[in-house]
C-alpha cells in the first residue's frame, strides 16, 4: 500500500501492521508468521517436514530435536545462508532445523520473544532496540527481555537501488520519489527511514514489499528506488541486473556522516566494483551487522551444540565466507549473550 505520511507515522504503521506478534510478548494472542509478499499468494517456505513448531521439552527435560529457525525473504541473504546452517547443524548434531521464510529482523524478534522461533537471524541494531525497549516505536515500553545473542556474522550492506534512466544519482535525489523501503516492520524499513530522515528527505511516497517484489516493481516502473539491506551480492539485485541497467545510489561524503551521526550503529561500507552486472565502480554506503539470536528459554546445551556445529565448520559455508568466523563472532554483539553461546566462545 502506498503511503504519504511523515516518518513517525510510517513507524507507527510498521508497528501496527508488521509486528502484531510482539503483542504476544506481553500476553497477547499469537500471530501467524508473515511471509515475503510474492504477488501470487506464495505460501510460507520451510525446509524439512512437518509444521513449524518451536522446540519443546519432554517430561524428563530433554530437548526436542526439531528446531525452528526464522530467516528472511527468499530474495535476500538470510534465507540461503540459513539453509547452509541447516545442512551443517543436521550433519554434526542430532537436531533438525526448519528454516522459515519471514519478513526478517523485527518480525523475527517477535517470534523469538513469543517462543515461536528457537533461533533467528536479525540485525544488531534491531536487537539492541528490542532488548532495551527503545529506538523503534513498536519496542518503546515493550522490551523483549528474553532476547539473547548467539553470534554476529557479516556486515549487512545498505543498497539503494534505482534504474539508470531515473536521474537519481545521490541519496538526496530521493525527495519526492516513490520508494520501496522494505517489508513493513522489517529491519530494512527501519534503516531506510532512519537514513532518509538523517539526510533530510522527508517528502516521498512509501511502498512496502520484500526484496524480490521490489525488484519487480523497479523492472515494471512502479517505483523510483528501493532499499535492500543484505550482504552483497543480494540475489534479487543480481537477477535484476541481468535484465536492467541498475544504479546503486551512493551514501557518501556529508550524507554518510549525517547518517552515522544520527545512528551510531551504522558503519562505513563499500560495495566492490563488479559485484553486480553493469556496476563497474565501487559504491560507498553504510552497513549494520547480521547476527544469530535466540531466546532465554533455549537450553544452554542446545545453543552450545548449534553454535559449535556452525562455527567449527565455517569452511563448509559458501556465503559471506570472508566474514563469518569464530574469531569475529562477537564483534558488534549488541545484546546479552546466551549462556550456551558464552560457553562455546569462552565467556
Amino acid at each position: 500500500m502506498t503511503q504519504n505520511q511523515p516518518r513517525r507515522e510510517f513507524l507507527r504503521a510498521a508497528a501496527a501492521a508488521g509486528i502484531v506478534g510482539l503483542a504476544g510478548c506481553a500476553g497477547g494472542e499469537e500471530s501467524p508468521t508473515e511471509t515475503e509478499p510474492a504477488g501470487e499468494g506464495t505460501p510460507t517456505e520451510t525446509t524439512g517436514e512437518g509444521e513449524d513448531t518451536p522446540t519443546e521439552t519432554t517430561e524428563g527435560g530433554a530437548a526436542e530435536t526439531r528446531l525452528s529457525w526464522h530467516a528472511g525473504g527468499t530474495g535476500g541473504t538470510y534465507f540461503p545462508l540459513s539453509n547452509e546452517f541447516k545442512q551443517i547443524v543436521e550433519e554434526y548434531t542430532d537436531f533438525t532445523l526448519q528454516v522459515q521464510s519471514t519478513g526478517a529482523s523485527v518480525e523475527n524478534v517477535g517470534s523469538l520473544g513469543q517462543g515461536n522461533a528457537d533461533f533467528a537471524l536479525i540485525q544488531n541494531d534491531v536487537a539492541f532496540f528490542a532488548k532495551n525497549g527503545t529506538g523503534i516505536d513498536v519496542f518503546e515500553g515493550s522490551a523483549v527481555e528474553n532476547l539473547r545473542g548467539v553470534a554476529t556474522l557479516y556486515p549487512e550492506t545498505i543498497h539503494v537501488i534505482t534504474l539508470g534512466d531515473t536521474g537519481i544519482t545521490a541519496i538526496t535525489d530521493l525527495s519526492g520519489a516513490v520508494i520501496n523501503t522494505g517489508d513493513l516492520g522489517s529491519g530494512t524499513q527501519v534503516n531506510a527511514l532512519q537514513i532518509l530522515e538523517a539526510v533530510g528527505v522527508t517528502e516521498f511516497t512509501e511502498q512496502n514489499t520484500g526484496f524480490s517484489q521490489a525488484a519487480d516493481q523497479l523492472r515494471n516502473g512502479d517505483i523510483d528506488a528501493a532499499f535492500v539491506v543484505g550482504g552483497w551480492p543480494v540475489g534479487a539485485i543480481e537477477e535484476l541486473a541481468t535484465t536492467q541497467d541498475i544504479r546503486i545510489v551512493e551514501i557518501s561524503g556529508d550524507a554518510r556522516e549525517q547518517v552515522k551521526e544520527a545512528a551510531s550503529w551504522f558503519a562505513d561500507d563499500q560495495i566492490p566494483a563488479g559485484t553486480y552486472n553493469g556496476v563497474e565502480e565501487a559504491v560507498d554506503t553504510v552497513a549494520v551487522q547480521a547476527m544469530i539470536a535466540t531466546n532465554a528459554e533455549q537450553p544452554a546445551a542446545t545453543v552450545e551444540a548449534v553454535t559449535a556445529a556452525i562455527f567449527d565448520h565455517t569452511d563448509q559455508l559458501t556465503i559471506k565466507t570472508d566474514f563469518i568466523s569464530r574469531e569475529t563472532a562477537q564483534d558488534g554483539m549488541s545484546i546479552e549473550l546466551h549462556p550456551g553461546a558464552e560457553a562455546y566462545f569462552g565467556g
